[in-house]
């Protein structure tokens, strides 16, 4: 009889407590670290991750989790579906990174956003010339190396369903490739049966989104035929950010031995009532893993009870993996002593899980101690004054629709040029410029108390200067001041506003070696003074040429924290907005023609179910307009999305009435133009013609080539010129070199016009 196992969580962070791994692949890019010091800290962070989870009692460990970068670019390495182009490097390693970020001579896979997070993912290129091959060396290699360290490992692979679906596809529907890939799943679990290992776990997230008749018969074939495997571990199915719906009776109608399923985002109700879920090893995703408050162990002990009376047998787990949340709360010693109380960083969960897995097998009193400080935690969270700003609350009560609206685009288009007259096809830029080692250093030292706020200041205006000055050297029309001052394009706000607390050292992955520390939106939202006039001020003075103010719009602030879930999203939306309002209304009276208010989030928070969907479209635009709407006719409102697909909400874009929308094309080829198109969008557009997560520097043609593409979908009158993402990850040779080419570009093209 397969081995039941009863508590531990579907997958754990790589990253490194301190970022480790970021700073070995790094090195690792630019010649400092060799390919075995770099597989050194990859196997240390691996044997602590193992560790933690080993004492705290796990009897089951998700191994295969770890990535040098992606782990959808790990199953296209495992199915030998990486794109042609890179086959001719011959190293392993480099190939692979050469995929995920490109080189001088290869662009590199698309990326977008992995479901409804803030974590990006590399689309593999499937074409009708991909050939499969199984490459088993990663799984194979990580569970021999948990193995002989006595770890109980269950092996984690992204399933063929989810694999295909999320592909981008060149001749024929995703699924039409299951036959080929299938049969390498069924080797590789013959392999995993010959290393000894009693359970795999299959990712299957694609699952809890709409799925047609079609793809549930394509699911429940898939594992019918695995599951019939005579040579096999026993198949845990995993989903997380949802609940199954039709796939779950689907799954439970074939042999697998369990399935996860995620009961914070879905429910208990839509799990406990299918018939046959009574043969099935249920993995309870009961402790949240993509927020970070403190569980309610009653709940789920309430939870866990039921299930455990109508499933075969029930494991205690996280409800998707650990990757989303930080590490651990310790070191966080500012954060003060009733907000702690109230968090659950990655350490803490995994000591949640624990606990609730002694509280099902040996009863509550066991875990009496832990059950009183969980209630005296959520009595002291409901009683705090900072959750409710009265004057907050009723500003928001008496916002009417005259405060979401402005007078008609075509209306504005004519007092804007007049206000602000601009060449055809404009240039500018995203927003940041590249955070130099002068700039990390000041503002460690400003950390630390070697500088005070006015050196720091002084410094910061220096890197203003210079960007201001590169950008008139390279003749670009619309300025930026760099954001040198800004940490994050969300913490740098939140900081600044009451209702946010900012982590020390909360970091999370967002795609391979970038990390982000997502604030804590724990109460009401009130912006006590202005936040970025000062800068924008001073880099105004510094030039003739317009430059932009420059925020971060609502719907991302909001993504990309780690929000309140003691009220609607939607509410918390607006009191954001309203601070933002407050912002753009200070810079246009301090001489701005032009405001950004970036949005790259807004497909992000998308519903996966489209029953769920307008209404989060309705919110979402509402508060953009809220944030948006408090300025003058003459002054230009842009915004800028990257990273998504964006077909799904092609219509809320052109529902924000911004002036100006920049986006992300260049990884996909301006298709997104059509897209616009077809709603009838005749806005200011700026498709990205350039990738700025690539560190290559791209030719005039090829950006003249992009323009030319652009100018099919878009007139020129309506068309920007922009790289498709800010400029802060990018050094500073290759920036100038790219934005010289940029700006030749948009000449060359302009005198073809």
């Amino acid at each position: 009889m397969t081995f039941a196992f009863t508590a531990t969580v579907l997958g754990s962070p790589r990253i490194g407590p301190r970022r480790e791994l970021k700073k070995a692949v790094e090195s690792y890019w630019a010649g400092k670290l060799d390919a075995d010091a770099l597989e050194s800290v990859g196997k240390d962070l691996r044997r602590q991750t193992w560790a933690e989870l080993v004492d705290a009692g796990f009897d089951s460990v998700p191994v295969g989790t770890f990535s040098y970068y992606d782990q959808m670019l790990d199953t296209a390495v495992m199915l030998g579906a990486l794109p042609a182009r890179v086959a001719g490097i011959d190293n392993e390693l480099d190939r692979y990174f050469a995929a995920a970020r490109g080189n001088s001579e290869v662009t590199p896979l698309e990326m977008t956003k992995w479901f409804d997070t803030n974590y990006h993912y590399l689309v593999p290129e499937i074409t009708p010339a991909t050939t499969f091959t199984l490459n088993p060396a990663k799984v194979l290699g990580e569970v021999a190396e948990a193995k002989a360290l006595g770890v109980p490992a269950r092996p984690v692979v992204i399933g063929p369903v989810t694999f295909l679906l999320l592909a981008k596809f060149e001749g024929g529907a995703p699924l039409d490739r299951l036959d080929e890939i299938v049969p390498l799943y069924a080797d590789l679990l013959s392999r995993l049966a010959d290393a000894g290992i009693e359970w795999v776990q299959i990712d299957e997230p694609a699952l809890v989104a709409d799925r047609t008749d079609a793809e549930l018969a394509a699911t429940r074939s898939v594992y019918d035929r695995l599951s019939a495997l005579d040579h096999r571990p026993a198949i845990l199915v995993a989903s997380y950010f949802g609940d199954l719906g039709p796939a779950l009776p689907a799954l439970v109608e074939t042999g697998v031995e369990g399935i996860a399923v995620d009961l914070v985002a879905g429910s208990l109700g839509s799990v406990v009532e299918v018939p046959g879920i009574e043969r099935k090893h249920l993995v309870a995703g009961v402790v949240d893993g993509r927020n970070i408050w403190r569980s309610g162990l009653d709940g789920s002990l309430d939870a866990l009870e039921t299930l455990r009376e109508r499933a075969g047998s029930v494991a205690v787990s996280t409800s998707c993996s650990l990757l989303h949340v930080p590490y651990s709360l310790d070191g966080e010693d500012a954060i003060d002593g009733a907000l702690r109380s109230w968090l659950a960083f990655g350490s803490e969960k995994i000591r949640e899980v624990a606990t609730l897995a002694t509280g099902l097998s040996s009863g509550r009193d066991a875990i009496a101690r832990e059950l009183s400080e969980t209630r005296a935690a959520a009595a002291t969270r409901a009683a705090d004054p900072r959750l409710h700003d009265d004057a907050i609350r009723d500003r928001l009560a008496a916002l009417t629709e005259a405060d979401r609206n402005r007078r008609p685009a075509a209306e504005r288009r004519v007092v804007q040029a007049a206000e602000l007259p601009l060449p055809q096809l404009p240039t500018t830029t995203i927003g940041s410029y590249p955070q130099t080692t002068a700039i990390r250093v000041a503002r460690a030292a400003l950390r630390k108390g070697e500088i005070d706020q006015a050196e720091y200041q002084r410094r910061m205006q220096g890197e203003i200067a210079d960007v201001i000055a590169l950008q008139e050297k390279l003749d670009l029309d619309v300025l930026v001041h760099g954001e040198p001052e800004r940490n994050d394009m969300v913490q740098y706000f939140a900081e600044q506003l009451d209702g946010f607390f900012a982590t020390a050292n909360g970091w999370v992955q967002s795609y391979g070696s970038r990390c982000v520390r997502p604030p804590i939106l724990f109460g009401d939202v009130r912006r006590p003074k202005p936040m970025t006039v000062e800068w924008f001020t001073y880099a105004q003075s510094l030039t003739d040429k317009p430059v932009k103010g420059m925020l971060t719009g609502p719907v991302t602030i909001l993504a990309w924290s780690f929000v309140r879930d003691d009220q609607p999203l939607a509410e918390s939306a607006d009191q954001v907005a309203l601070a933002i309002r407050d912002e753009t209304v200070d810079l246009e009276a301090s001489g701005a023609t032009v405001i950004q208010v970036d949005e790259p989030a807004l497909r992000e928070l998308l519903p996966l179910r489209a029953a769920d969907q307008r209404a989060y479209l309705d919110w979402a635009v509402g508060a953009f307009l809220l944030s948006t709407s408090g300025v003058a006719d003459t002054t230009a409102i842009h915004t800028h999305l990257c990273y998504s697909e964006f077909g799904e909400v092609i219509g809320a874009i052109a529902g924000l009435d911004a002036d100006v929308t920049s986006i992300e094309a260049a990884r996909s080829h301006m298709e997104v133009l059509d897209d616009l198109n077809a709603v009838g969008f005749d806005l200011g557009v700026g498709p990205g013609v350039y990738d700025i997560h690539s560190p290559r520097v791209p030719s005039v043609d090829e950006i003249a080539g992009s323009l030319r593409a652009a100018l099919k979908a878009v007139p020129a009158e309506r068309l920007w010129v922009n790289p498709d993402c800010g400029l802060k990850t990018r050094g500073p040779v290759e920036v100038e070199a790219s934005l010289r080419n940029l700006v030749e570009a948009a000449r060359v093209v302009r005198a073809e016009i």
